[in-house]
């Protein structure tokens, strides 16, 4: 659960975006996302439950020198792959790819968190403001802030993708910028090839390349594209989507992936902390009308409940199955035969088809009688 005060929100001017996300996440669903459940609200704080990642972000796992083979990274890029084409269908661009942002689950799958800087394009239209994080975007981005270029799109994904493949092979990353680096110089060093180790395979180097390559036009920016380089061309990629492809590094079970320091300062500096929050809000509410506190909730925040927008999935499902069920049975009968009735017959009560006369049944009741 992520909650965030709504007073501090304010404060920093962060409420239009935390609304945005909760807007953003509730129309998105894929297995390698993490996915929101529930989002609400109180007087106090703003709300989302989402899908439990125990194995913590990669960040924390390069921190703690773990050599991923090139398998493991194969896995993630095909994983995440998957996630920025689902992505690209539904026009959002994520621009905030990297370590932190990459959560394993219990088995060492990869899922995309944080929408925070995330934006839904037009169609066929581009983003132009510079957003993300320096070491990771794009140089488009860094054109577009240059005023070199129009705006970007989608690709931009795909070579923070190929950064975090880089980094989290050999621990360092493909280019040394900083968030200080000056964006002309951030545009010289990203125009020159990055150095790849000799002991890598020759697959596994074009995949990289193609990720990071300079122009958009020539980058790998879709799930068929990806498909197609060497190293990608026996995975099942039906496999990977059902999480059938066991990743070669799990994350350990016998201690917190994470650093427990972080989450104790946080619990110790809270200074309203959930714990209290049921007490304090209960004296708070007996001090106002219930109408104030209904006036204090944020309207523009969505409510969001995936159990309910299941359900009423599943339903929609059922009744175009009962639809097309019709339909097809509709379709399939067939009517004997129709002839036309002479009405000059009809009232020689006889039919149209022959001299026979026509059968009239009475099915109304008889009158009850008076006994």
């Amino acid at each position: 659960m992520k909650y965030v005060s709504r007073g501090a929100c304010d404060g920093r001017g962060a409420l239009g975006g935390v609304l945005k996300e909760v807007e953003l996440l509730s129309s998105l669903e894929h297995p390698f996302l993490v996915n929101l459940w529930f989002s609400f609200q109180d007087e106090e704080d703003l709300f989302m439950v989402s899908d439990l990642l125990p194995g913590g972000d990669l960040r924390y796992h390069l921190q703690q020198q773990v050599e991923f083979c090139e398998s493991s990274v194969v896995l993630l890029v095909c994983e995440l792959g998957s996630a920025l084409d689902y992505l690209q269908t539904q026009r959002v661009v994520h621009r905030d790819i990297k370590p932190d942002n990459i959560l394993f689950d219990e088995r060492g799958h990869a899922h995309l968190t944080d929408f925070n800087i995330a934006t839904r394009l037009p169609r066929d239209g581009l983003a132009c403001s510079m957003s993300g994080t320096k070491p990771y975007m794009a140089p488009e981005v860094f054109l577009c802030a240059l005023d070199e270029i129009a705006g970007y799109s989608y690709p931009v994904d795909w070579w923070s993708l190929g950064v975090v493949a880089y980094e989290m092979r050999t621990g360092i990353r493909p280019f040394i910028v900083h968030s200080s680096t000056p964006l002309d110089v951030v545009k010289n060093i990203l125009n020159v090839s990055p150095h790849y180790p000799r002991h890598w395979s020759e697959q596994f180097t074009d995949l990289i390349g193609k990720l990071i390559n300079v122009h958009p036009g020539a980058r790998i920016c879709s799930q068929r594209e990806l498909q197609k380089t060497p190293i990608m061309r026996n995975i099942n990629f039906k496999n990977v989507l059902l999480k059938k492809c066991t990743p070669a590094y799990k994350p350990p079970e016998d201690h917190l992936n994470c650093d427990p320091t972080l989450e104790l300062e946080e619990m110790i500096v809270e200074t309203k902390p959930l714990h209290k929050k049921k007490k304090r809000l209960a004296k708070q509410r007996s001090e106002q009308k219930s109408t104030d506190a209904d006036r204090n909730l944020t309207k523009e925040f969505i409510v969001y409940n995936r159990y309910k927008e299941l359900k009423k999935k599943a339903m929609e499902m059922k009744e175009n199955e009962w639809q097309e069920e019709l339909n097809k049975l509709m379709a399939n009968s067939q009517v004997n035969q129709l002839s036309c009735i002479d009405e000059s017959n009809n009232e020689a009560g006889t039919s149209s088809k022959s001299n026979e006369p026509i059968e009239y049944i009475d099915r109304t009741p008889s009158p009850k009688s008076a006994d």
